[in-house]
């Protein structure tokens, strides 16, 4: 159908208009490209191009040009947090907000087969939902099976497997011409005819009936549904004209194989838009193949990235795994620089980096951003070799410490809080942040005031306080924080959320926690952290630092560094075209790691894998620091 807009709706002179209340620019043709089309089309986007900006842009601008009251835009992608960034770009614009209610939907995918597909199959059955959730499933599934005398075969046979407890949480369904089967995440050690099979399934089911699913289960009884009622794939693609889908590269194989069946008849717009050389690994190919047809191989690409400039993009340019692409640095030309060390001399490693940083950052840029270390593993495994991960550079490492807010300032329960937000840690990092806060305001406020709620508890409407609270929250964990004028706005606001949530008239400045009296925001804004912060790789995906380090860590099977494999790349030594599985999969987090800093960016390796390249990357420019002590 053609989509419901006014003519202009993409116009030039209006989209520089709501750019420019969005404080975006719109320099190179290709942002124009995207942002003009209302065809179906992918995008290939840099890391730093401002995808996530002009995805907002668009969305205003459609919302503003949007006609119909029955049809709608989707809005979906992978995770919580890629979502929670949209819907936080489109609320900086009255007409932006429109697409946060009906006849839109901005969610996950997974949200999206729930609400339009498995939710209304399973009522229609006369079943219910209490919970959807991997690790509920899992209790569940064993509290059944060992409280009662209906498994006693499925218990005997489960006990002689090694992975006996696995076998059962991972229990899901599958859809298989039109029926749901059981299955597992590996083969299952009985036949379905056998008296463990049919315990095995019936367990299953019985807690399916109870409502307690696992997330994949969604997709196969979405799937069924489709099947079963063919005529809802259409209505549905009726409904959404426009979808847009971000983070595309991260779409498994059993999400696009439904979202194919849902709009791949070609009635619908579909722009999906990501950065294939970002793809999470899942080391199942089978996983992996729903990102395969992303970018379609006439796709748009946004090169230009404006988090970094040259010397970056280069080097990020030559670790591109999955499709080579030219990135082009439009940012402040950082440093690069390279940490050599010895066995000896690890626990150097992070204080000169930290040294660097201070000689190449502003302070007053470290004050909010301190410098980050990251590497591609949490732990050491069971090799003798060392070191082998970010542990055995900073000791305590992994601990997993709540954050709490009974002590220290806003600035230091903010900054824990955003190292803790990535995909599939965004909701954990949002209420480990608000009960920071209600901890310490709890002791400021007056008896006659309404108890501050969970996070889980708090309305979601913007027009409420829980909903500007959310929002708050959410600047706080994804937004610029880190000049003293926009640290002053954000607790200002804050102060008056909370004081409407606690259902107070007023609220007398000189009772409240210091963090957040006017007088002191600017000293918080700019307290010195005075330490780095480490974490993995894979939790800094789509942050962008100051400073970054990458430390060496040993590779899975325990036998190459991915810093010093990277570096022999970087100094032309062979090609990562023809690279095996494993070292690509680690110069894929390399790659996430190199594309995350502004101003410094900075390899750790061991002193014997360096030597053979330090003169070719000095040539390149890279500062060599060597830490260990001199022979």
């Amino acid at each position: 159908m053609e989509l419901p807009l006014t003519p202009d709706t993409l116009s030039k002179e209006k989209a520089e208009t709501v750019a420019a209340g969005m404080g975006l620019t719109l320099p190179y043709p290709e942002q124009w490209e995207f942002l003009q089309s209302l065809h179906t089309m992918d995008l290939q986007a840099a890391p730093g191009s401002g995808k996530t900006s002009l995805i907002g842009l668009k969305l205003a601008l459609l919302a503003q040009g949007w006609t119909s009251t029955t049809h709608g835009v989707c809005v979906l992608s992978h995770t919580n947090t890629a979502k929670d960034e949209i819907k936080y770009r489109i609320t900086a614009t009255t007409a932006g907000r429109r697409l946060l209610g009906y006849p839109h939907f901005i969610g996950t995918i997974q949200s999206f087969t729930h609400t339009f597909l498995a939710a209304p199959a399973i009522r229609g059955q006369g079943g219910r939902i209490v919970v959807v959730d991997d690790a509920a499933y899992a209790a569940a599934a064993h509290r059944t099976l060992m409280k009662g005398w209906d498994y006693p075969n499925l218990r005997t046979t489960l006990k002689h497997q090694r992975d006996g407890e696995r076998l059962l949480a991972d229990a899901r369904f599958v859809c298989d011409a039109g029926e749901l089967d059981v299955v597992s995440y590996r083969g299952l050690p009985f036949k379905p005819e056998s008296a463990s099979g049919k315990e095995f399934a019936r367990l299953k089911r019985r807690l399916a009936w109870s409502g307690i699913f696992r997330f994949e289960d969604m997709y196969a009884i979405a799937e069924r549904h489709l099947v079963r009622a063919p005529h809802l794939a259409r209505a549905i693609s009726s409904r959404f004209p426009f979808v847009l889908l971000d983070e595309m590269q991260d779409t498994d194989a059993l999400q696009q194989r439904l979202l194919d069946k849902v709009f791949g008849a070609g009635g619908t717009v579909v722009q999906r838009v990501g950065d294939v050389n970002q793809r999470i690994f899942s080391g199942h190919p089978k996983d992996d193949a729903g990102a395969a047809s992303f970018p379609a191989a006439m796709a748009s690409e946004l090169p230009v990235s404006r988090r970094f400039g040259g010397r970056i993009a280069e080097l990020a340019s030559e670790l591109t795994v999955h499709r080579r692409q030219t990135i082009v640095g439009a940012g402040r030309d950082g440093k690069v620089a390279l940490i050599v060390f010895d066995e000896q001399s690890v626990a150097e490693v992070v204080p000169a980096f930290e040294r660097l940083a201070a000689e190449t950052v502003p302070e007053d840029l470290l004050t909010i951003s301190p410098p980050r270390v990251l590497g591609a593993r949490k732990r050491p495994g069971e090799a003798k070799r060392f070191p082998q991960s970010v542990a055995c550079y900073v000791p305590g490492f992994g601990t997993d410490e709540k954050v709490s807010g009974t002590h220290g300032s806003l600035v230091e329960l903010v900054w824990a809080s955003r190292a803790r937000w990535a995909p599939g840690a965004s909701r954990e990092a949002a209420i480990d942040l608000w009960d920071g806060i209600r901890a310490m305001v709890r002791p400021y406020l007056p008896a006659a005031a309404t108890p501050l709620p969970a996070l889980s508890r708090m309305e979601r409407s913007p027009a409420t306080a829980g909903g500007r609270i959310r929002a708050i929250l959410l600047h706080f964990l994804t937004g610029p924080v880190e000049e003293a004028e926009t640290w002053e706005a954000l607790c200002a606001r804050l102060t008056h959320a909370l004081r409407d949530l606690a259902g107070l008239s007023a609220w007398d400045l000189d009772s409240l926690p210091a963090p957040l009296k006017p007088a002191a925001r600017q000293a918080v804004a700019h307290t010195r952290l005075g330490t780095s912060v480490a974490d993995t790789i894979q939790r800094a995906k789509g942050e962008t630092h100051t400073a970054t380090l990458i430390l060496d860590c040993l590779g899975r099977t325990g036998q190459k560094y991915d810093v010093g494999q990277a570096i022999a790349f970087l100094a032309g030594q062979g090609e990562l075209t023809r690279a095996s599985e494993t070292v690509k999969q680690a110069m894929q987090l390399i790659f996430v790691a190199v594309t995350r800093p502004t101003h410094l960016l900075a390899f750790a390796t061991l002193k014997d894998h360096a030597a053979p390249h330090t003169a070719v990357l000095e040539d390149r420019g890279w500062l060599i620091r060597d830490v260990s002590p001199p022979r």
